[in-house]
């Protein structure tokens, strides 16, 4: 069955909790133990509804403050797909948190008040989506039984959203407006009939008329190797495989490859997914390649296909988003971590700190602080083979690792 990563956002009390246990309500996804808890805290709290935020808040704290702190993924299903939710926190000092559930999305979900329409916390979500190129954004325009399910209030609030849309790299049919009511169900599983002037579908139906394109989207063969094979076995004497996890493209037997940084060439003999052969491998997959010649070969090498050849470089330019609670400055040393490629390396400068508002650079500072994005320059101590973010997600994307710590201090997007 088919699988869509989505990712919630919002700011405090959008109701992204409230939302996701309504849906799993109403898909009848609550475990009967759990729907006695809802029920029981419920009536505690004096509550006429059921608070399907407890659903999902698993955290003390986050029950205690009524919001979400940490990312819980959630799993359901319906007839046609499986869906894994990540319920991410919306506020500022957890945009590390954000960035980690979204990261590997392939929708997202933007709550905003229906009272208090587009606020500086949207501005934040919607650029983590624009930053992480995530696929398809549904805004959902909550709470709409608080302000009578006005249509003026929703077409305001699209309004004031088209002004971001025209400021990031989304196109219009990438980005859905639903107005919905968590609390009371209105859209979400069911259409309403209380916004007849919406012609759209609900949210669940929404989400299941999605393409759930794999986050492997279809590019140049980028084939980072993990392990070496060598069974030193009877009947395997000679073999010597590279297993690893195929992005990009398709590769398949015959197919003349480039091995990074190397520049050694050769041609791909056998595909193996465990002990069965086959003729080609498709993007997304984890196999075993051996090669018609025998050559050196590491952890850490990519193999490419010898017409689609990534930058080599020992220098990169990037957006980070810090994760750190020690500033990130120039001079420092870090560990590059790309795919299974890890390098030592030194942070050169640091280019300026964006705004999440789309507002641009702010070139005046020298360092980032703790959920900051910034531009960075990097200094590598060998080459390393990568594409930009935008072209390809799996070798345009790295960590930084403290290399005292081992701490991951930042995630970063090459250009």
């Amino acid at each position: 069955m088919e699988v869509l990563k989505i990712a919630t956002a919002g700011s405090v009390d959008d109701g992204k909790s409230t939302l996701i246990g309504r849906i799993l309500y109403d898909t009848q996804s609550l475990t009967t133990d759990k729907l006695e808890a809802i029920e029981k805290s419920s009536k505690q709290k004096g509550f006429d509804y059921l608070d399907f935020s407890l659903a999902t808040d698993g955290l003390v704290a986050e029950r205690e403050q009524g919001i979400t702190i940490d990312v819980a993924h959630i799993y359901f299903s319906t007839n046609k797909k499986s869906y894994i939710i990540a319920d991410t926190p919306g506020h500022i000092e957890y945009t590390r948190n954000m960035v980690t559930g979204a990261s590997t999305s392939q929708a997202s979900i933007i709550l905003v008040d229906a009272r208090n329409g587009v606020v500086e916390q949207t501005y934040r979500h919607f650029f983590i989506n624009n930053l992480l190129r995530v696929k398809d954004v549904i805004v959902a325009v909550n709470k709409m039984d608080l302000v009578d399910f006005s249509q003026e209030k929703f077409e305001n609030i699209k309004a004031d959203f088209q002004a971001l849309i025209a400021k990031s790299d989304y196109k219009e049919q990438n980005i859905t407006f639903i107005p919905v009511s968590a609390l009371t169900g209105d859209n979400v599983v069911e259409k309403s009939t209380k916004t007849p002037w919406y012609t759209g579908a609900p949210l669940l139906a929404h989400l299941e008329q999605l393409n759930g394109q794999d986050l492997y989207e279809k590019s140049q063969v980028r084939f980072p190797v993990q392990t070496v094979i060598r069974p030193k076995q009877a009947n395997f004497h000679d073999f010597r495989g590279y297993a690893g996890k195929l992005y990009g493209g398709d590769l398949s037997v015959g197919d003349e490859i480039t091995v990074l940084p190397s520049l050694t060439t050769s041609k791909v003999k056998e595909i193996y997914f465990f002990d069965q052969k086959f003729d080609t491998a498709s993007r997304g997959s984890s196999c075993t390649i051996t090669l018609e010649d025998n050559i050196n070969i590491s952890r850490g090498d990519m193999i490419v296909k010898s017409t689609e050849k990534p930058k080599v470089e020992k220098q990169l330019t990037a957006k980070v988003c810090w994760m750190d609670n020690k500033n990130l400055v120039p001079g420092t040393n870090y560990f590059v971590q790309n795919g299974s490629n890890r390098i030592l390396a030194k942070v050169k400068n640091v280019q300026g700190r964006i705004a999440t508002d789309f507002t641009g650079e702010d070139t005046s500072i020298s360092s980032l602080s703790l959920n900051e994005i910034g531009k960075i320059q990097i200094q590598l101590s060998k080459p390393l083979a990568f594409d930009a973010y935008d072209k390809n997600k799996a070798s345009g994307s790295f960590i930084l690792i403290d290399t005292q710590t081992n701490n991951t201090s930042g995630v970063g997007f090459i250009e």
